[in-house]
């Protein structure tokens, strides 16, 4: 069982920002929004603020300003010392590289923490290599190689760890109580697990999106997002009771009045394609989805893989599933479950990808991953061979595919028609760690061992993720922006990951979280849900 970890420290409290140097009529400099440059860099064309200096004569300007009425004045900077001066302008879509050289200076009081020495990925704006990032009051003030912090600032020594970009989990259900013991705690997920977005898949619905927002997304310190749930019924019990996932439990006008009254939540909506449902009601339930989504712009996340069991009497050829769904879908929609180890996903029986698949993809269709209690090892291997690289990667976690240390429940990823979940196959104490506490970074790691390079499984995690979600301002660090950020460590040495048929991968790395930043709240993670790594030991 996972250790307890002390509850995540506070971030420190903001200082107060020193005094800009006289200049402009502004009487208040505005904050950087680029990267701080070291005086000798080359100039610039925007106006920037200097540091304020003993004379006008040992004043640095750093470039002319904009046309205003009164021409900036240059001065000779003191001649061995390094002035840092920040360019005011439009947020850069891709942050410079810094030369080696380059240091920052800042004065008393400007940053309230620095992290100094992680290997920052941030792949939306082309960053691979050692930096240390400056905080002011939440907000992001610089990014350099070598940025010296002030006396008082808080520093964090992150050497030999990896800063992100804020985690995006695209898969999660933590719509909590309501949808019974499926739904998790969201910053049991999200920031307690290094994540600081968190997206539930179906859990709310037209008629439970208002509690969603009360109780689930205001209170929490993540950022909750949701698909809306294509049926009236939502997530409850996991989607337990096929029934209420039919045709008649959509009314496509709610859906489009709920998800117009909630534009910060809800990103997109959620349905099945699975031979259960598909038995029942052949593809009727995501052509009414599909609607829903037109009228509201957004995408739709279409689960693959068994749920329910077919009805009684009819068997459901898995293949002729996709046949009939891709057709259906546009850019932008989601495949979920990719890898799945139930029918009806891209793997056929002979080992082949279904043809269906690559015309998805030619359309512009994405993948998620959404771990799950789908994942297969050998289709993944299938369908990584054949070239298709997810582009999400979603933990999909719920309170039936994991196991707390008081017991709970979980179950293999299928329901039956009886009013009870389908038991395990072994005592829960005899169960593979799989099945015991994980989430994104386990998912990554499982990745990681099958070949997809750690650059990448970042890039699905932040900037893809962000774009899935229709907001391109969330997965980067911006100069300017809010603290949006995730840090882990990689530890090494030899493990044995398991997927959801009990199959098992060597791997050599082992991705495991440090801490996660949404502006001024820092939070080292603590989550019960992180797995024991010396259980993974192989």
């Amino acid at each position: 069982m996972p250790e307890k970890k002390k509850p995540a420290a506070k971030a420190a409290a903001a200082a107060k920002p020193a005094a800009a140097a006289k200049a402009a009529p502004a009487k208040k400099p505005a904050p950087a929004r680029e990267p701080a440059v070291a005086a000798k860099a080359a100039p610039v064309k925007k106006p920037v603020a200097a540091p304020k200096a003993a004379s006008a004569k040992k004043a640095a300007v750093a470039a002319k300003a904009a046309p205003v009425k009164k021409p900036a004045v240059a001065v000779k900077a003191a001649p061995a010392k390094k002035a840092a001066v920040a360019a005011k302008s439009a947020p850069a879509k891709k942050l410079p590289a810094m030369p080696k050289s380059a240091e920052v200076q800042a004065m008393p009081g400007t940053y309230s923490l620095v992290l100094k020495g992680a290997r920052v990925i941030d792949p939306a704006n082309g960053i691979d290599g050692i930096r240390d990032i400056a905080i002011s009051n939440g907000i992001i003030a610089a990014i350099s190689e070598r940025i010296t912090a002030p006396r008082g600032t808080r520093v964090l020594d992150l050497k030999g760890q990896i800063l992100t970009p804020g985690l995006i989990d695209t898969h999660c259900h933590i719509y909590e109580h309501v949808t019974g013991d499926f739904g998790l705690n969201a910053d049991m997920v999200g920031m307690r697990s290094g994540v600081t977005t968190v997206v539930d898949q179906g859990g709310p619905s037209a008629l439970t999106i208002g509690g969603f927002n009360q109780y689930v997304v205001q209170p929490s310190a993540s950022r909750v997002l949701c698909f809306i749930s294509a049926y009236l019924a939502g997530g409850l019990l996991g989607h337990k009771y096929v029934d209420l996932y039919g045709p008649t439990g959509i009314n496509v006008d709610a859906i489009v009045k709920a998800a117009r009254e909630n534009p910060g939540i809800v990103r997109g909506i959620k349905a099945h394609a699975e031979p259960g449902g598909y038995s029942r009601w052949g593809v009727e339930s995501l052509k009414l989805a599909k609607k829903a989504g037109h009228e509201l712009g957004l995408p739709t996340y279409v689960h693959l893989g068994t749920l329910w069991p077919e009805a009684a009497g009819v068997k459901v050829d898995p293949q002729q599933i996709i046949n009939e769904v891709v057709p259906l879908l546009e850019a932008g929609d989601i495949l979920a479950h990719p890898f799945t180890r139930y029918p009806s996903g891209f793997v056929n029986k002979d080992g082949s990808i279904h043809p269906f698949v690559l015309e998805a993809l030619a359309k512009g269709v994405k993948i998620d991953v959404g771990r799950g209690a789908h994942f297969s090892f050998d289709n993944a291997k299938q369908v990584l061979a054949a070239g298709i690289m997810p582009d999400t990667l979603g933990a999909d976690l719920h309170g039936y595919n994991i196991k707390f240390p008081d017991g709970g429940r979980w179950y293999r990823g299928m329901f039956t028609d009886t009013a009870e979940m389908e038991p395990p196959e072994a005592p829960m104490e005899e169960l593979p760690p799989f099945s015991t506490p994980y989430g994104i970074h386990h998912t990554m790691s499982e990745m990681m061992a099958l070949g997809v390079p750690l650059p990448k499984l970042v890039a699905m995690c932040t900037s893809n993720a962000a774009a899935m979600l229709g907001m391109p301002e969330l997965g980067r660090i911006t100069v300017g922006a809010p603290a949006d950020i995730s840090v882990f460590r990689i530890l090494t040495g030899e493990w044995m990951l398991r997927d959801s048929n009990g199959v098992s991968q060597k791997a050599t790395q082992l991705l495991h979280p440090t801490l996660a930043l949404r502006g001024t709240n820092l939070q080292m993670t603590d989550s019960p849900l992180l797995p024991n790594v010396t259980e993974l030991a192989a």
